[in-house]
């Protein structure tokens, strides 16, 4: 279990510094407090990390699109950084996934 909160809590990381890239603090700040969300031993909260790690999959996703169209436009290689994005788009789901495991489900039943 613990290697499934070790999961999220770096892709809230890589999250967050992607927002801190971009100058949106209060962004960088929620990315860092999700994790918290751990503490708090209720089904609900888990479903919460769940929907953030979707919801960040999508903007992996999306940024992912305009880098690529941005460089694509401007004659620039852009395969890797598809690569790259895309990898962390999956890791982040796949953190999203690990949250409806049994152990999960059962630690954080009430």
């Amino acid at each position: 279990m613990s290697a499934r909160i070790s999961l999220f809590a770096i892709a809230a990381l890589l999250l967050g510094a992607h927002f801190f890239r971009s100058g949106n603090f209060l962004l960088v700040a929620l990315c860092l407090a999700t994790p918290l969300l751990f503490l708090y031993r209720k089904r609900r909260s888990l479903i919460l990390l769940q929907l953030t790690a979707y919801a960040a999959t999508a903007s992996w996703l999306w940024t992912a699109l305009q880098l690529v169209a941005l460089r694509q436009q401007a004659d620039r290689p852009w395969i890797a950084a598809a690569l790259i994005l895309g990898a962390v788009a999956l890791f982040t789901l796949v953190a999203g996934f690990l949250m409806n495991s049994r152990c999960m489900r059962e630690r954080y039943s009430r």
